[in-house]
């Protein structure tokens, strides 16, 4: 039993196909070490033995009967920001501290339905606001690479969680990195699929044209297997996009032999750390040596997608968050005088920091007289950043280039500069204006700490995407390692 931690989904599946473990007896090892190590990580907000075990039970029973599928009995761990029925719902956020959602996500709801067990739901930035995983209500998670420092945000808790071996797989949600940086930083393979691919209903929105469901897991082949569940039309969903879904498995070993990757010079800036770049051209060297060719391409707009990130992002926020109000549901503070403080309490004593400066900026980069100079400005810029992606797709099948520009930095190191903290998402946040796809793979280490490539690919594209990056996991075994003392 001391090794199932450290097998990946697709090999649990294995196992449990050939009747050498049960769900009931994977979940149970799974449960036993959240209860043991989680206390080092706060990696999870709440865990829920009674529900998993039963999950459990029924998917054995289900497979005893011969019907099942890839993903039946499986444990995997959510992100505290996908409703799960008759469960706590907190998006990490004193607003919500008591909320018990009334019903299934969709995401939840697709999962469940394919037989996995939900282990708990993972802690993450307040509102899924920030990159490090810092400005959680319930305290920040550690990286179990070194617990002196983050994980990465906001997905953070199932990155931890995943990359320790407290769940084999979690998932997360990217509006600006959210998925990619953590794993880059945890070591894991980070999926952030197209806009539209996954829905979003039961999802608690923060900045809804960016927002986008995904997966945490050890291997290219794990996210292929949840896509698979997730993925697909949602008429709940006004985003949701009516396209076929591919067989991700089917496709991983699709991938052309002479793929022509794009490396663009603006992902090799003076902000990226020279040990970061060395591992970044290593794993390059690697596809070249499997017979790519790489093309050097230019992105000139890209450098302008932390700015316009930073202004469309509070601005949605601004307004998805207008409901916590203290009169329909949240937290609500006591003996207000008049509406009005009952507006302004709930509200100020629900919030932490980072939301609010996201809402005040909001607020008013859409407030009268300020409109057209921020909002709509970024807007506009938005479509050049993704028209200098599609001008790129037509001449490379894929872009890669570094995930973070360095390796997970320390707890605390960050917080009293929010515009450091947001350039640590400098490479990924034009992907999300884009709408693209793209994944994290683990490229190298640097004084023990993981170093994440990035992969992009076309809108939909999520199939070449992961048989690029599944290829480069057979050649490597840079997504085997473990952080020391959680093997």
């Amino acid at each position: 039993m001391s090794a199932l931690h450290q097998a990946t989904l697709a090999e649990l599946g294995d196992l449990i196909a050939r009747r050498e473990v049960s769900a009931v007896e994977l979940t149970r090892h799974f449960l036993d070490r959240i209860s043991a190590l989680d206390a080092q990580l706060n990696s999870f907000i709440t865990v829920l033995p009674e529900r998993a075990l039963a999950q459990a039970k029924a998917a054995d029973a289900r497979l005893a009967r011969g019907e099942g599928g890839p993903l039946t009995g499986l444990p995997i761990a959510h992100k505290d920001i996908f409703c799960a029925r008759d469960t706590r719902t907190t998006c990490a956020s004193r607003m919500l501290e008591g909320f018990v959602a009334p019903y299934d996500a969709t995401v939840v709801q697709r999962l469940d339905a394919a037989g996995v067990v939900t282990l708990g739901k993972t802690n993450m930035d307040e509102f899924a606001m920030g990159s490090s995983n810092e400005t959680s209500f319930f305290g920040p998670v550690r990286n179990p690479w070194d617990t002196a420092r983050v994980p990465g945000g906001s997905s953070g808790g199932s990155a931890a969680a995943v990359a320790a071996g407290l769940a084999p797989a979690g998932t997360g949600t990217d509006t600006g990195g959210s998925i990619r940086q953590p794993a880059a930083l945890t070591g894991l393979t980070g999926l952030k699929p197209t806009y539209g691919r996954v829905s979003r209903w039961g999802m608690i929105a923060f900045a809804s044209s960016l927002d986008q469901a995904g997966t945490l897991t050890r291997s290219a082949e794990d996210a292929a297997l949840l896509l698979a569940a997730m993925a697909g039309f949602d008429a709940k969903d006004s985003t949701s996009v009516e396209a076929a879904v591919p067989d991700y498995a089917a496709a991983l070993n699709a991938a052309p032999e002479k793929l022509r990757i794009g490396v663009p010079k603006e992902f090799f800036d003076e902000g990226l750390a020279p040990d970061v770049a060395s591992c970044v051209r290593e794993a390059l060297a690697e596809y070249e040596r499997a017979g790519a060719t790489l093309v050097e391409i230019e992105l000139p707009n890209l450098h302008l997608s932390v700015p316009t990130y930073y202004v469309v992002a509070p601005a949605e926020a601004s307004s998805n968050l207008s409901r916590f109000d203290g009169v329909r549901f949240g937290h609500r503070a006591a003996d207000p005088a008049d509406l009005l403080d009952l507006y302004e309490r709930s509200r100020g004593e629900g919030f932490g920091a980072e939301v609010k400066r996201r809402i005040l900026t909001g607020t008013y980069v859409l407030s009268a007289g300020y409109y057209d100079a921020y909002y709509l400005k970024a807007q506009q810029v938005r479509q050049l950043i993704t028209n200098d992606f599609a001008r790129a797709f037509e001449s490379v099948d894929l872009i890669m280039g570094p995930t973070t520009p360095t390796p997970a930095f320390e707890l605390g190191a960050k917080t009293a500069d929010p515009v450091q903290m947001y350039l640590n998402d400098i490479y990924t946040i034009g992907v999300n204006l884009a709408g693209l796809p793209g994944i994290s793979v683990p490229c190298g280490q640097i004084d023990g700490l993981p170093v994440g490539l990035q992969i992009v690919a076309p809108h939909f594209g999520e199939a070449p995407l992961l048989a690029a990056a599944h290829r480069y996991q057979q050649a490597t075994d840079w997504h085997r390692r473990w952080p020391a003392g959680w093997a």
